[in-house]
């Protein structure tokens, strides 16, 4: 058989093929080769060559056969109709959620008298000027000394305190309209913050108090590291993530936007907290998955599996909330919370809490599976939709086993003082489950993790359908989507697409992407 040299360079004109020899070729739209050629570029004519026998027909030739590269950039785009079947879901969904957010806007938080309870007091700034060591038992108000019980905690500690030296710290304000006043404040042996010369400290003001007792500490300014400590973060993440890092710190600002700003006044204003929890946390799914992953069928799709396992949540929450008559008002600060405002339904914050704590995590879980199963996908494009399913769901397995451990143990560190007194009363497993404080965080936990373990096949799923749907026949394949071949080593693109088993084409120069293996 006789073969013609090829050019270093493919020709700009459309992928054809010449020659006259011995081969088959059966000509079709998906550019199945079949004849004498091998791998090596030469054999029988590729789509559109000339000869006896052209495109359809058996016919010789021995002219180049022509290939295309395979490249693992971004996801190709898939095809209008599922585009169309995709946008019919979301467009309405968006358009929901941006009617909602422009119905229960709140307009800023309402207003209210101030308590000077707990967070609900006017605070300034610090600093403590200067600290000296004083007698307790000449700064102590009480005059009385030790009660001379020291079997109780009380009088134990009164007992210390009395026989103890205390602290004298003179604390000066920095802010507000009485800057530069100067107060002092007796800090006890056994407390748990003492005070040092230098200090930031926040003060408490209560005006209806005695001048002298006007201000108070409550707590330290840590305003300087705990912004260091974001600035390490945003800087971690800008490194290693790059634009997607800078991207995904923009949408991290929105999300908190969203909180600040609509989610908490809509809920003190009165809205219903599983409405508000609903929308909001919906504006910040569909912001920080289009903003992160950009707008794309697969970015799609893992929106569509986060917003089902959402619903899956909000179900099993309010059915356990309401089955286990849990109210939400367990403690100091959401006693204050619905002291302040009667009008909240404290149930229903509950269930917005769950609702919110478990989408980042969704998130995480649904944008996973939907790249491994279009990873798979573009490893294997034969692949029917069952195989990518099974495929991606060993991977789901993996990542099910990880998110639900992580989601379990991050409620029981929030919660761990709380179990160290259960421990201390040393109360059986049965009495601590069943108090209205446990009992939140196992129905938040048990309702969040359900809906992460569905979120896996749920979206598993759909991306396999979509993926599987859109394999292109032989009719879809441009007449310009393939390029043409090199010298030796350049085979059949679309034989390479057909059949997994051909080797690879040559990949076209200057397009910066890696050829699929």
């Amino acid at each position: 058989m006789t073969t013609t040299q090829q050019p270093p360079y493919p020709p700009t004109g459309p992928p054809h093929g010449h020659g006259q020899g011995s081969g088959d070729h059966q000509g079709s739209g998906s550019g199945h080769d079949h004849g004498t050629g091998g791998d090596d570029g030469h054999g029988s004519g590729g789509d559109g060559g000339h000869g006896p026998g052209g495109d359809g027909g058996h016919g010789s030739g021995a002219g180049g056969g022509h290939g295309h590269s395979h490249s693992h950039g971004p996801a190709a785009p898939v095809s209008r109709h599922l585009r169309k079947v995709i946008a019919a879901i979301l467009i309405p969904f968006t358009v929901a959620v941006v009617v909602g957010m422009v119905v229960l806007w709140p307009g800023g938080a309402p207003s209210h008298k101030r308590t000077g309870v707990g967070f609900d007091r006017q605070t300034q700034q610090a600093t403590v000027t200067k600290v000296v060591s004083v007698s307790c038992a000449s700064v102590n108000a009480s005059g009385g000394g030790s009660t001379g019980d020291t079997s109780t905690a009380e009088g134990s500690s009164a007992a210390q305190e009395a026989a103890g030296t205390c602290k004298k710290a003179t604390v000066t304000v920095s802010t507000g309209k009485d800057k530069g006043r100067t107060f002092t404040e007796i800090v006890q042996p056994d407390q748990s913050r003492q005070l040092h010369q230098g200090e930031k400290v926040v003060v408490a003001y209560e005006p209806s108090a005695p001048k002298d007792l006007q201000y108070s500490v409550t707590d330290v300014n840590r305003k300087f590291p705990m912004a260091l400590l974001a600035g390490i973060f945003a800087l971690a993440v800008v490194v290693v993530g790059r634009l997607r890092g800078v991207m995904a710190l923009v949408a991290l600002a929105i999300s908190f936007m969203i909180l600040n700003f609509f989610i908490l006044p809509a809920i003190l204003h009165g809205s219903n907290p599983l409405i508000v929890a609903v929308v909001g946390s919906s504006a910040i799914m569909l912001i920080a998955l289009y903003m992160c992953h950009g707008l794309s069928a697969r970015t799609s799709v893992a929106v569509l599996g986060t917003l089902m396992s959402l619903v899956l949540i909000g179900v099993l929450g309010s059915v356990f909330i309401g089955w286990a008559a849990l109210t939400g008002n367990t403690d100091d600060n959401t006693g204050l919370i619905h002291g302040l405002y009667p009008s909240i339904d404290m149930s229903g914050l509950l269930l917005a809490g769950v609702i919110i704590g478990s989408l980042g995590v969704l998130d995480d879980v649904t944008v996973t599976q939907t790249s491994a199963v279009w990873e798979l996908h573009e490893a294997n494009p034969s692949m029917g939709w069952r195989g990518l399913y099974r495929a991606g769901i060993r991977i789901g397995r993996d990542h099910i086993a990880s998110v639900v451990n992580t989601l379990v143990l991050a409620y029981a560190g929030a919660a761990l003082p709380l179990l160290l007194l259960f421990s201390i009363a040393q109360s059986s497993v049965g009495a601590v489950a069943n108090s209205e404080l446990v009992a939140e965080e196992i129905v938040r936990t048990l309702v969040g993790s359900i809906g992460l373990v569905a979120s896996v096949p749920v979206t598993t799923a759909l991306a396999a359908l979509v993926v599987s749907a859109d394999r292109p026949g032989p009719e879809a394949v441009p007449s310009g989507a393939a390029g043409t071949a090199g010298t030796a080593g350049a085979g059949s693109a679309t034989a390479a697409t057909s059949a997994p088993s051909a080797k690879p084409g040559a990949a076209r120069g200057g397009k910066g992407r890696r050829r699929k293996h």
